[in-house]
């Protein structure tokens, strides 16, 4: 149980929307887990399993008007401990990725989140393109970056080092923490960004060491590990849900499971920030909708064939506003046939009266 909601993140933000919108009579929680239809949520009174209400499931359009791991809600709760949700608050943050499966959808991966700790193994899973890749999502998410290097036992020092500056000349402005899960080296400046009260949701690829350096954090096994496929030199997906885990010294930490390729999503703003010097380059170019491909008179192409704009971040930018588009228009078409048969259902209910 804990003493204050303040130590889930509670702020003044979720206070003021509290009292707006009357919900004195309701309890007050944040959903640190998430299982299918139920939801496992924090209140002062303790850990409790919710469900949402009726109401709630029939009014939503889509899953990102349900609860995800790390919003708050309020909820009732009767003698017996029988718990249900009835609103979502505000969300400050919300990281997401397309649906799997589901053609034009949203899946909320976590909420509220303030920073997010990008993880990736120096080993032979090291890709700086898919570092853009959630760079990008980060940005456009309303959370700030952390890039967490791991297994930085397995190389020296001096590959450390030349990844780091790699990672600077392509990413401006970033910090970076190296670490070995095996050695603890580099803790002391993890634990050193990690505040109290606020929330840090962990991204990567499976194997990179997230859930040991979880398990590390906590001072605790509160994730399953595993050794990297042989057949494959990738990591197993151990990690099957997200949980938010209070660390005791008041950092606020997500887990994810493993994703070895990350979609994007509504990122405009994102790519903007994370390619910032083309961008810069682009308000020189001839034609206004120049896309920066074959365009005669496109400064960034110019820029790349100078060597002043990285010609791999360069293609990685390409192949992010590719998958962008790609993905406006599959919620553009699933918005139409939605209307279609949203239609339909309207004129046989009419035909039926």
């Amino acid at each position: 149980m804990i003493k204050s909601l303040h130590v889930l993140g509670y702020n003044k933000f979720f206070e003021r929307f509290r009292i707006e919108s009357e919900f004195s009579i309701c309890d007050v929680g944040r959903i640190i887990s998430e299982h299918k239809a139920r939801y496992i949520v924090m209140t002062e009174r303790g850990e409790f399993e919710a469900e949402i209400t009726g109401h709630m499931r029939f009014n939503a359009h889509c899953r990102e008007e349900f609860p995800a791991t790390g919003d708050w809600v309020s909820l009732s709760i009767d003698v017996s401990g029988v718990s249900n949700i009835h609103h979502i608050f505000p969300r400050l943050s919300a990281i997401s990725r397309p649906s799997v499966g589901k053609f034009g959808a949203i899946q909320i991966i976590a909420t509220n989140i303030d920073y997010a700790l990008i993880v990736q193994a120096v080993d032979r899973d090291y890709n700086i393109n898919r570092l853009e890749r959630y760079l990008t999502i980060c940005h456009s998410s309303n959370v700030k970056p952390i890039i967490v290097l791991t297994k930085i036992d397995l190389i020296d020092w001096v590959q450390v080092a030349n990844l780091v500056d790699g990672i600077k000349q392509r990413m401006k402005d970033i910090a970076i923490v190296a670490i070995s899960n095996a050695t603890h080296d580099g803790y002391s400046s993890l634990w050193e960004i990690i505040e109290e009260g606020k929330t840090y949701c962990l991204l990567g690829s499976s194997g990179v060491g997230k859930s040991t350096m979880l398990n590390n954090l906590s001072g605790r096994t509160i994730m399953k590990t595993d050794a990297i496929s042989l057949s494959t030199n990738k990591g197993r997906h151990v990690t099957s849900h997200r949980e938010l885990i209070v660390l005791e010294n008041g950092g606020l930490l997500i887990d994810n499971p493993g994703m070895r390729e990350i979609g994007v999503v509504d990122v405009v703003l994102g790519i903007e920030k994370t390619f910032s010097d083309i961008m810069d380059y682009s308000h020189a170019c001839k034609f206004k909708d120049c896309t920066h491909t074959v365009e005669h008179g496109c400064a960034v192409l110019e820029a790349v064939s100078k060597g002043n704009v990285d010609k791999n971040s360069y293609d990685n930018y390409l192949k992010l506003e590719r998958e962008k588009s790609f993905f406006e228009s599959s919620v553009q078409e699933r918005r139409r046939k939605d209307k279609a048969f949203g239609k339909m259902i309207r004129h046989y209910k009419k035909n039926m009266e």
